[in-house]
């Protein structure tokens, strides 16, 4: 019996030395065999060093996300026994455009708020690297997370003077030619509203502003698709057009939605009649909104535009070598934890995203969708237009930062 606690120390040995190997040989195995719970591992093995997978992403879904990573973090999402860990930073989406183009970040994945500032990446990418810095087509690193379409919202006497019910089929048409009368609201019999006051964010920091850009343009020219560089470039009517409307918005432009559609809600229609925001940006101001001004609505233009806030892995490449086999698999392993259901439920419950999800119901209970429908809320869209190629909407940006004072 004298000689028992030498034979313990000796089996305490050896299975730390299994511990030990085996947890510097296998990360799997020093997370998931049972020796991973016995203390010893601690003393012996150190913790495995995360995967750390960095982000830029646009500031629409920043509260969500912020959540949504906390809760990761709890998870505790794990790739080959090593935890998963995302660093991210908000950005205006044109900046995280410039950011990846000029190389002053260096992120693995990006998520502007819309695919068209993806597709001006690819294009502008593949003039300066010699291949496109994001592969669209690969929808397994590079996918919608959320979408919201671009709505406009407007106080409801003003919008019932406007356009009745609903918006017409030349919506656009009929606001510019509003916005642009010296005569304001007295041409409508309402000489104490002013002038008519347009809001929207600036489309050179903000894609909500760009996709009210997009869709004026689609309307002056009166089509859904095909939009071309010969149509921005040639058709000197078009610019006087968009020069005019634009010109007369109401200036500044807000540098972002949120605090255009927070100035509405608080100043009210001394500063905006109506604006261009996001759906989800209308949502989550639609209780700060009831007993200020009247009733605030959204209304849905004719054809819209949708931000689907893509979540995108850089192409690994001679432009990109911090791209690694290990980041790309744990980019997935997040994109999924962002798209399964308990997140979605989350963006649409708590922010006013639609899910993409399928799974996740826009009209289950406790939805915005059903709580504000009185106020001008649909599920179903109008008919989406074509997202334009890449170098058409670089001219169109150029053009209107041309155009606009």
């Amino acid at each position: 019996m004298k000689h028992l606690p030498v034979v313990l120390i000796a089996v305490y040995g050896i299975v730390s030395l299994v511990v030990a190997l085996g947890g510097l040989a296998l990360p799997a195995f020093r997370a998931n065999a049972w020796l991973a719970y016995a203390p010893l591992r601690e003393l012996l093995v150190p913790p495995p060093a995360p995967i750390v997978v960095t982000l830029l992403y646009s500031t629409e879904k920043e509260a969500w996300l912020t959540e949504t990573l906390a809760a990761m973090a709890r998870d505790d999402l794990r790739l080959d026994g090593r935890p998963i860990r995302v660093e991210g930073q908000p950005l205006g989406s044109r900046e995280i455009v410039l950011a990846v183009l000029d190389g002053d970040a260096q992120p693995d994945l990006i998520s502007p708020a819309s695919s068209l500032q993806l597709r001006i990446l690819a294009d502008q990418s593949v003039a300066r690297f010699g291949q496109s810095l994001v592969d669209l087509a690969d929808t397994r690193h590079c996918r919608s997370v959320l979408t919201t379409p671009l709505v406009l919202v407007a106080w409801r006497d003003r919008a019932d003077v406007l356009w009745g019910q609903a918006p017409g089929p030349n919506l656009w048409f009929e606001l510019q030619t509003r916005v642009t009368d010296v005569q304001g609201w007295a041409a409508l019999g309402q000489a104490d509203w002013g002038f008519v006051k347009y809001g929207q964010s600036d489309p050179m920091r903000s894609n909500s502003g760009f996709m009210a850009v997009v869709l004026m343009t689609y309307s002056y020219f009166g089509k859904t698709a095909g939009l071309a560089n010969q149509d921005v470039l040639t058709d000197g009517g078009f610019q006087t057009w968009l020069s005019d409307f634009q010109n007369y918005a109401v200036k500044p432009f807000a540098q972002s939605t949120g605090p255009l559609m927070t100035d509405m809600v608080q100043i009210g229609p001394s500063r905006y009649d109506l604006a261009a925001v996001y759906e989800a940006t209308a949502i989550e101001q639609a209780a700060n909104a009831i007993g200020r001004y009247g009733e605030l609505r959204v209304y849905y233009p004719p054809a819209t535009v949708v931000s689907d806030h893509p979540f995108c892995l850089l192409r690994a490449g001679a432009a990109t070598p911090w791209i690694t086999d290990e980041k790309t698999r744990a980019a997935e392993v997040v994109l999924d934890y962002l798209t399964a259901a308990p997140a979605q439920e989350r963006a649409l419950l708590q922010h006013g995203f639609r899910p993409v999800n399928p799974a996740v119901a826009l009209d289950q209970a406790g939805s915005p969708f059903v709580q504000y429908a009185a106020n001008g809320l649909a599920i179903d869209l109008p008919p989406a237009v074509e997202l334009p190629a890449g170098d058409v909407l670089a001219t169109l940006l150029e053009l209107w930062d041309r155009l606009v004072k």
